[in-house]
């Protein structure tokens, strides 16, 4: 199962407007939609990080090897990417007339943070502050994004160093939340091994009951989550009539 790690930038929509609080502005004040600025992305366990840019090609070739990897994948880690990177790149795909990427699963560590925890705040920077882990990139801000599309050198490349650094560090941080991401994909294994990590030092503990079925529940050695077997324990009948395990 090959595990893909992603990240895009995205260019503001640029357009024309009187005043700057609380305006409504109409569609045809729109000069030019958001786009792709650039992508980075890496495989789980694999050094190399993939990047690539609207700086020297043109928006369509800037998509075609980020779809081909999407292709390939089974599952996408993102933080807040439901909602952003995905449904931006699929729109993109759409407008350049390129086809689906075939179905993956998605892990989307912002909603894993927001559902299992109480974080101060839910920004990547924050949270990986709190966990000590290896932290963003510092950047001038929106002007960095303007002088991106302004064609600067010196811009894009703190972009690309930007934009990749997102990926490396979701990586660990994705390892640091596995064990409590509730509805992690199966990933495939030879025998009894843990679904989210694949290790085979795993612990029997007890029996987890469902509404009308009891599994035996083990505890990972290795990523420190829990699962149960895929097949119900037999179940027998007190004197009462009450099912009880066995």
């Amino acid at each position: 199962m090959r595990i893909l790690f992603l990240d895009i930038e995205t260019a503001p929509n640029t357009g024309y407007f009187w005043g700057l609080f609380d305006q409504n502005i109409a569609h045809d004040q729109v000069k030019e939609t958001s786009y792709i600025l650039c992508w980075a992305a890496k495989w789980y366990g694999k050094p190399h990080v993939s990047f690539s840019s609207t700086q020297y090609q043109s928006r369509i070739k800037n998509l075609r090897p980020i779809h081909a990897m999407l292709d390939e994948a089974d599952v996408v880690v993102h933080f807040n990417g439901k909602k952003f990177d995905v449904p931006i790149l699929n729109r993109e795909f759409l407008k350049h007339r390129l086809h689906p990427p075939s179905p993956y699963k998605q892990i989307d560590l912002y909603r894993v943070c927001k559902g299992a925890f109480r974080f101060e705040s839910n920004k990547l920077k924050s949270i990986l502050k709190e966990l000590g882990l290896e932290n963003k990139l510092e950047n001038e801000g929106f002007q960095l994004w303007v002088d991106c599309m302004e064609g600067k050198r010196a811009a894009w490349r703190k972009m690309g160093e930007y934009n990749r650094n997102d990926v490396v560090i979701m990586e660990p941080l994705y390892e640091r939340l596995r064990p409590w991401i509730a509805r992690h994909p199966t990933l495939p294994s030879d025998g009894l091994a843990c679904p989210k990590c694949r290790s085979k030092n795993v612990q029997q503990r007890g029996v987890q009951v469902a509404v009308s079925q009891t599994y035996v529940r083990f505890h990972c050695q290795g990523c420190g989550g829990w699962f149960r077997s895929s097949k119900t324990l037999v179940r027998d009948r007190d004197e009462r009539g009450v099912n009880i395990a066995s």
